[in-house]
């Protein structure tokens, strides 16, 4: 029967989630910078625990060892585990580590714990944060300055390169310009783009009679 193997190489940071029955109350992270985590029902604690059993306080529930992290368990808490793509199963007692009255279990790379008592659980994996972000070097300092350059630099050419009493000036007549071109092509198309001659004297006289002319008296009334 083939039993899985799981790697006790050194991990990261510690991240942890308290939850209320299914829901998550409350989350937190731990760099690998951290040599140890201690819980206490206090706002100040590193990690502020409430709700569980614990022998003292503050309560050491995790330190760095070469390999990884130790978790040491509360007392009253039911504690099980699971490796990537199972279910949480029960600890076997080999792999628990009784001393001094305390049990303690070894975090492998990959595991997760789940330490249970009444609706909470606190969820114990290692983190996915390997190592501290790296201080800026000098050739990051290059690029931001470049970047920084890149950006300054398109307000200043849009200021330099922008509108001008000159060019605004140049812009209204060539749309002034397009705006007759197209107004002569709809008369041109209306058949209207010839001019009218005035009327001679000749034509005006041909012109119909518009009638002959009557004086009303100012009282007169017309139904």
């Amino acid at each position: 029967m083939l039993q899985r193997v799981t790697s006790t190489k050194p991990s990261g940071g510690l991240y942890c989630e308290l939850y209320w029955g299914t829901n998550l109350s409350e989350a937190w992270s731990y760099g690998p910078e951290q040599a140890s985590v201690h819980a206490a029902p206090d706002e100040k604690a590193p990690m502020p625990l409430y709700g569980f059993t614990l022998p003292e306080e503050p309560f050491l529930l995790a330190e760095r060892t070469e390999r990884g992290w130790r978790i040491h368990l509360p007392p009253a808490v039911r504690t099980e585990r699971k490796v990537r793509g199972d279910v949480f199963g029960t600890i076997p007692e080999t792999a628990l580590r009784r001393q001094d009255g305390r049990t303690s279990v070894e975090l492998a790379d990959g595991m997760t714990l789940r330490l249970s008592e009444g609706h909470l659980s606190l969820v114990v994996q290692d983190s996915v944060v390997k190592e501290r972000v790296g201080r800026l070097q000098w050739k990051d300092f290059g690029w931001l300055v470049i970047v920084s350059a890149l950006f300054l630099s398109l307000p200043v050419g849009f200021l330099i390169a922008g509108p001008t009493p000159e060019r605004k000036a140049e812009a209204n007549a060539r749309a002034l310009k397009m705006a007759a071109e197209k107004e002569a092509e709809r008369r041109k198309a209306l058949g209207v783009d010839t001019p009218a001659r005035p009327l001679t004297d000749t034509e005006r006289a041909q012109q119909a009679d518009g009638g002959t002319n009557t004086n009303l008296p100012g009282f007169f009334r017309v139904r």
